[in-house]
């Protein structure tokens, strides 16, 4: 999107699309006068002093906000102010490791379409990747219900976010608003702008089993032109499976109670605010992150979506978490055939972790960490079958 775009040119992605270099004054100039924005900011630099003097600590978050807004410009500014934060926090939290990355020409932009584990670390590892890469960052798909505060949205698409629109009325405006989205990600891909990231399925595959929604495929085929094949729109948005694996998830037993409840559970009013900061501060151990093979021209829907699966369950790294939690499950031992990479957690953290998950939430626990492991056992007996 060039700095000329804007919603006044008739730019038809201007209510979804990352903020450019031109909208950067004017959304910085309002998140810096946002209150809140300035609460959070200081209970995240200074937590002592907002619990002890919180006027006090208010005002020096207005004031750091102030600072900050003076020494940024551009997108990129922002990112540079983010990237040494998010390199220290991920040196922190995780052991974190690349793969595939190598194989690829960077210098165009991409789809990489990834499996979905944490609301925001997901993306923000494949964008860590690709910055020490020396490659453009993504621009990255987030639900409008993550954005129910305007500084949030701000900050969002200020840092390259665009937004999917979810939270729609009626069948006709919800497929105006895909078309508009598949337009917009055919449209940053072909002009070479930046590349995208969009997860494979709606929503965080709570139970470990990254499987592909057909849906989210099809969607991205809604762009092409009267006469036009999908498979020659997939093909041309260049897609790369992306495969992340945590060998702790820190929302691990928020989402064993989730899983457990099935249809009955409903969310807090802010239980996805809390499941961000869960997500970005708690303990993941080792973390890798596998960039998969470029998908092949011509592939149909279902084509595609059978290869995001295959990839996603070969290149998925299971770790001696993922054993355990599999053999607990089972009562019996590992196959053989599967490996396990020995990772960071001792056996007895571990248990000690599962054991403090209620008991009725306990085997949906197991499950999530086991289920990659079955994942891995299927593809291997369909491949002992073709």
């Amino acid at each position: 999107m060039t700095d000329s775009q804007s919603p006044e040119s008739g730019d038809p992605f201007a209510e979804i699309r990352p903020y450019s270099n031109s909208d950067a004054p004017t959304v910085l100039a309002r998140l810096v006068r946002d209150a809140e924005l300035a609460d959070i900011i200081a209970l995240w630099r200074l937590p002592w002093l907002t619990n002890a003097w919180p006027a006090l600590s208010r005002q020096l978050g207005k004031l750091w906000l102030f600072l900050a807004a003076r020494r940024l410009q551009t997108v990129e500014d922002l990112q540079n102010l983010i990237a040494p934060n998010l390199s220290k926090m991920i040196k922190k939290t995780s052991q974190f490791s690349v793969s595939g990355i190598e194989q690829l020409d960077l210098k165009h932009a991409r789809l990489y379409l990834s499996n979905h584990r944490d609301i925001v670390m997901d993306p923000a590892y494949a964008n860590y990747a690709l910055h020490r890469a020396g490659a453009r960052t993504l621009a990255i798909a987030i639900g409008d219900n993550l954005l129910s505060k305007p500084w949030v949205a701000d900050l969002m698409r200020l840092n390259k976010s665009f937004i999917v629109k979810r939270n729609v009325s009626g069948p006709r405006a919800l497929l105006a608003a895909t078309k508009i989205l598949s337009q917009f990600i055919r449209d940053s891909i072909s002009q070479d702008r930046d590349p995208i990231w969009i997860a494979h399925r709606e929503g965080r595959a709570k139970d470990g089993r990254d499987l592909t929604e057909p849906a989210v495929v099809k969607m991205l085929t809604l762009s092409r032109e009267r006469g036009e094949p999908p498979d020659q729109v997939l093909s041309g948005l260049r897609i790369v499976p992306l495969t992340i694996a945590y060998e702790l998830d820190p929302c691990d037993a928020l989402k064993a109670a989730e899983l457990a409840a099935g249809g009955a559970y409903v969310k807090s009013e802010f239980e996805d605010v809390a499941s961000i900061a869960r997500g970005i501060t708690g303990e993941k151990g080792c973390v890798h992150l596998r960039f998969g093979d470029p998908l092949s021209p011509g592939l149909e829907v279902e084509a595609v979506v059978a290869e995001l699966d295959r990839q996603m369950a070969a290149h998925y790294r299971l770790y001696q978490t993922n054993r355990w939690a599999w053999e607990w499950l089972h009562g019996q031992s590992a196959p053989e055939t599967v490996s396990f990479d020995q990772g960071s957690i001792e056996e007895a953290a571990f248990r000690a972790r599962y054991e403090c998950v209620p008991a009725e939430h306990r085997n949906w626990f197991l499950a999530m960490y086991a289920n990659p492991v079955d994942r891995r056992l299927e593809l291997d007996a369909a491949g002992r079958g073709a």
